[in-house]
């Protein structure tokens, strides 16, 4: 039975978020091909994971009869996450960018579950899951345009889901998302609207491609 984690981090509820938009299409597709399967969900906006703090670090070099109370407490809620993560087959996140990068409770996350010697490194746990990353913004800073270098986002995901956990990290991107409301971008609406179609497709296509992979 098909296990898919599905993430969100944008700010806004459902009808008010392009990224949440998105990977709802992902998460739908999904379900309509393994009706039997399950989704775990975590809204990170809406139920915010504490930051991880010295004793959920410290706990994982520690001998786990030496563990002090608060740091169990601390250590079973980052195994909780990170076996979320280890039971997935496929993953997506929201993380529209906010200040050139990610949420900050995605970031708190990721915290949570870099695990060294388990999630990271030549034989990590996450080896192979595909990762589908929604990062919508709200201009654009594609290759080539003046903002090109203030994109944290795609450049941080990548190394830590790609490198760090050698998952199959694919985005899709979203963009120009205060054209909408921003009467200086009026002259750019069509182009949104272009990226957000293209995204809520691309968001389908490839949820439908990872489910027959995994059937096959």
């Amino acid at each position: 039975m098909a296990t898919l984690l599905h993430l969100d981090s944008s700010l806004f509820p459902a009808d008010g978020s392009a990224s949440r938009a998105v990977t709802a299409a992902f998460r739908k597709a999904w379900e309509e091909q393994h009706p039997d399967g399950t989704v775990i969900y975590r809204d990170l906006a809406a139920t915010p994971l504490p930051h991880l703090e010295a004793p959920g670090y410290t706990a994982a070099f520690s001998a786990p009869d030496a563990l002090t109370p608060e740091q169990r407490t601390a250590f079973a809620r980052r195994l909780e996450l990170v076996e979320e993560l280890e039971k997935a087959d496929a993953v997506v996140i929201g993380a529209p960018m906010y200040n050139f990068t990610i949420a900050s409770t995605l970031k708190a996350w990721l915290d949570h579950v870099i695990f060294m010697g388990r999630t990271t490194g030549e034989e990590s746990s996450l080896k192979g899951i595909p990762a589908i990353i929604v990062t919508s913004r709200g201009g654009s800073y594609a290759p080539g345009t003046p903002r090109a270098g203030f994109d944290y986002v795609q450049n941080y995901l990548g190394a830590v889901l790609g490198t760090m956990f050698g998952m199959e990290v694919d985005f899709i991107v979203p963009e120009l998302t205060a054209a909408p409301r921003n009467p200086a971008m009026a002259d750019l609406i069509p182009q949104y609207e272009a990226s957000r179609d293209k995204a809520l497709q691309d968001a389908a296509d490839k949820a439908k491609a990872l489910a027959a992979r995994h059937a096959a």
